[in-house]
């Protein structure tokens, strides 16, 4: 129902776009593009959906914003209308259309960053720290990391002076996501090992621990890439690269322990597995990693790096179509209820 329309099922928007651009990227041109405009049917859909929710179901959409645990969902919104930026920049080479979906990326950052976090500042009734921290809260990482993405895309097409500032723009974005997970993680990790943790605590969207980390390499890479452009890079580089690396590398230590606490929750403890929006914050990082991975090889030349996105992304796309899958079965289902209740009535 629009009424209970979960914030975060933009993440299928990114998860779809991170996809189509990795396969884009090795060579699969037709994926990348039946991806590209799947995405943006998507996209368009989910604006619709979301903007009927706010001026017909107003009293929701607001409960959700005051949410510890839904209100971060709304960073999907950001992360998804800039990976298809990039989307547009990578596969269609088309620049306009990216930078009009770079200044609504950017305009929503600003509106929903400051709403959110004040919002669960000022709020008197907070729920413990086991039960309102999420890996969900690094959707505001990836957000934030979205847009020093689609910013160095973009900036390597603009004429100076433009050029420079957006570059300097989006190392500070990079700069600010990667302090904003320290703090986050910090708290996650926290809850992981001091709290008692059920299987229905271990939520999809904790792949994000992950996920925030590889498209902050990206963002990185992209930023070593951009250094011929913006001089103020140059002298920042050994920077840049260590900090590039130190993403990654943590991105990717967290790729056993989740699959290993996946594999806890749902073999051991035989939590259900069934389909749930929360489960594209699952498929996005793996994604991502595969994209980040690439770019960074690139940018590094790290070449001994390049078989691992050829053979990952064949994990994100299982996950991708088994997601979907569950996707489609769950709105038939809702369909098929909804037409045997009215003829009930």
């Amino acid at each position: 129902m629009i009424k209970t329309h979960p914030p975060v099922y933009f993440g299928l928007v990114m998860s779809t776009g991170i996809i189509s651009i990795a396969a884009h990227l090795l060579g699969n041109f037709i994926l990348g593009e039946v991806l590209f405009w799947l995405n943006l049917v998507a996209y368009l859909f989910l604006w619709v959906l979301n903007l009927i929710r706010l001026f017909f179901y107003t009293y929701y959409f607001l409960d959700d914003i005051h949410s510890h645990q839904r209100g971060p969902g709304f960073f999907t919104a950001i992360a998804g209308t800039c990976i298809l930026g990039s989307q547009f920049i990578i596969i269609r080479e088309d620049y306009i259309t990216a930078t009009f979906l770079w200044v609504i990326g950017v305009i929503l950052w600003v509106v929903i960053t400051y709403i959110i976090f004040t919002t669960l500042t000022i709020k008197e009734k907070k729920p413990p720290l086991s039960e309102g921290i999420t890996g969900a809260w690094l959707l505001a990482v990836v957000s934030t990391q979205s847009i020093a993405v689609l910013t160095t895309l973009i900036a390597s097409h603009w004429d100076q002076p433009y050029k420079l500032e957006a570059n300097f723009f989006a190392l500070s974005m990079w700069l600010w996501g990667g302090m904003l997970y320290i703090w986050m993680i910090s708290l996650i990790f926290y809850r992981y090992t001091f709290f008692k943790f059920s299987p229905g605590d271990l939520a999809p969207p904790y792949w994000i621990n992950m996920g925030a980390m590889a498209i902050s390499a990206l963002a990185g890479s992209l930023l070593i890439i951009n250094v011929d452009h913006a001089p103020f890079l140059l002298s920042l580089l050994p920077f840049l690269k260590g900090f590039t690396v130190f993403y990654w590398a943590t991105g990717t230590w967290w790729i056993p322990m989740l699959v290993i606490l996946a594999v806890w929750r749902h073999a051991y403890k035989k939590f259900p597995l069934t389909y749930d929006p929360q489960y594209w914050g699952a498929v996005f990082p793996l994604g991502m990693y595969t994209v980040a991975t690439l770019r960074m090889a690139h940018a590094l030349s790290l070449d001994f790096l390049l078989p691992l996105p050829h053979y990952f992304i064949y994990v994100a796309l299982c996950a991708w179509a088994i997601t979907f899958a569950g996707m489609l079965r769950s709105l038939i289902l809702l369909f098929i209820t909804h037409e045997k209740k009215v003829e009930a009535d």
